[in-house]
């Protein structure tokens, strides 16, 4: 376990992995993470607190004139009466349950669990060595990354760990531009420091004033003090990792990660945005969004079960079970992986809502997650007219599906085709499949099937004819999407 730079040092030198990223590009994706397809992300903290707006209450409170600057001043009075620290104490998390939660994420059927430990503002969820603003010696006086790393593993989940405190270099900023809780000096040590100007464009990678090499050093002590305490199987870092100053330090963290599991005899890796990380050093993520088309590398998407927030608050706007469950698909046919985010409330209790929604997801995967789970891309990845929107931040609507989208997986030699919307129709026609006269044998599928299966329901009837593969299937619940397995002789 390393407490100083000197022993991070240390430990690299040791190898197998250093920081260059010829070598790092050699750790290969985990076969468990490749496999899992599904996965659930929680965003909980101290800016749960006030359950308004979104995660950037801590942020948006100090920026004059905006939404939560008014409530704030409004609910809470003037912010060099009620900074954001004062929140800090409300934050007893008198319901938190991590087995309660837990119990709730496997119903959902997630293979893994992504905790965030560490928000853009700057409070630890685990006990720390280097900052006394972490819940294990304020607020809930709990080690919860440590207490939902335990839960996890009993139930025989993968943990893994997402930390977002590169942005809190400029988050608190805000607050010096007025009379507020955020005053100069600011020393490291300090909750809001360094508040340093917030950049224009928070994706230019050489935007200034560059993070300094105390605070960029900071950084790095805390992402491997997680790694050596909580061993989690897969490390998140949300935007700004991108900016120039922080590839050496990158470049570190990932050479101390990637040694510590080959000493642990754990598969490891890193989720980044942008472009980060050089190629194959670590898993494109794709926030709010993803690849429209199969893609020849494993990759994921994040996003939340609520579209204008990732924690807790009395206004989400919820996106619904069936909604959620076509990205899951859509996904996982073009060789992604979807982690998808709630947010307990600031007490620890989750909202009927989300359990709600998650417990749906959990039940269709039980009768249709066997093209899900470990599956592969096939051949083809899509049939129908309709095509999700691609890119980051395209997930704002749901994609209009029809009765005649179709999104493919394989697994074992069977061909799984997964209708998005059924409507109102117990049959489903499959025009990729189909009798092809001689000399077109290549312009469709014209393998011989031995039987078609409708996951959850068993084997039905079926015709094969030149005009495509007609299923009698039995409807679902309505909304949902339903799978067939198609079977070669």
């Amino acid at each position: 376990m390393a407490h100083t730079l000197a022993e991070i040092d240390a430990r690299i030198a040791q190898g197998p992995f250093h920081p260059q990223w010829d070598e790092l590009a050699t750790n290969t994706v985990p076969a468990w993470w490749a496999d899992a397809k599904f996965g659930i992300f929680t965003h909980w903290g101290v800016f749960t607190v006030p359950q308004f707006e979104n995660e950037w209450y801590s942020r948006n409170m100090y920026v004059q004139g905006s939404n939560a600057f008014k409530h704030h001043v409004a609910t809470y009075g003037p912010q060099n009466k009620f900074g954001y620290k004062d929140f800090i104490p409300l934050f007893t998390a008198e319901k938190f349950d991590p087995d309660n939660w837990l119990d709730l994420i496997q119903a959902s059927g997630a293979q893994y669990y992504m905790p965030v430990a560490e928000h853009h503002d700057g409070f630890q969820l685990y006990k720390s060595a280097l900052s006394h603003y972490n819940a294990f010696e304020m607020g809930p006086h709990r080690d919860v990354i440590g207490e939902l790393r335990k839960a996890t593993l009993a139930r025989g989940l993968h943990f893994t760990l997402s930390n977002h405190r590169a942005e809190h270099w400029f988050f608190m900023s805000h607050g010096k531009d007025f009379d507020s809780d955020i005053k100069e000096p600011l020393k490291k040590g300090d909750f809001y420091w360094p508040a340093q100007p917030e950049p224009k464009d928070h994706f230019d990678a050489k935007s200034e004033p560059y993070p300094t090499q105390e605070y960029l050093e900071d950084w790095l002590l805390r992402n491997c003090e997680l790694v050596d305490n909580y061993q989690p199987e897969m490390v998140y870092f949300d935007w700004w990792i991108q900016h120039e100053a922080f590839k050496p330090y990158l470049l570190k963290f990932a050479a101390y990660y990637y040694d510590r599991a080959a000493e642990w005899g754990k598969q490891v890796s890193i989720c980044y945005k942008n472009q980060a990380m050089a190629w194959g050093s670590g898993i494109k993520e794709m926030e709010r969004g993803g690849f429209n088309s199969a893609q020849p590398f494993h990759w994921q998407t994040d996003t939340a079960i609520a579209r204008n927030s990732w924690d807790y608050t009395t206004t989400l706007k919820y996106k619904d079970a069936p909604e959620i469950l076509d990205t899951l698909i859509d996904t996982v046919s073009n060789n992604g992986n979807l982690l998808l985010n709630f947010g307990p409330k600031a007490d620890g209790s989750i909202a009927d809502t989300d359990r709600r929604i998650l417990t749906a997801i959990g039940d269709w995967l039980k009768d249709n997650g066997e093209g899900i789970d470990g599956s592969h891309p096939w051949e083809l990845s899509a049939e129908g007219p309709t095509q999700a929107a691609g890119g980051t931040f395209s997930d704002a609507t749901a994609p209009a599906y029809t009765p005649a989208d179709f999104r493919f997986t394989s697994k074992k030699g069977a061909i799984y085709a997964y209708q998005l919307a059924p409507g109102d129709t117990a049959d489903a026609t499959l025009t990729t499949f189909k009798t092809m006269p001689a000399g077109h044998e290549d312009e469709g599928y014209n393998g011989i099937i031995s039987r078609v299966e409708q996951l959850g329901v068993g084997v039905v009837p079926y015709v094969l004819d030149e005009t495509g593969l007609h299923i009698s299937g039995q409807e679902v619940t309505k909304g949902m999407p339903r799978g067939f397995k198609i079977v070669p002789e």
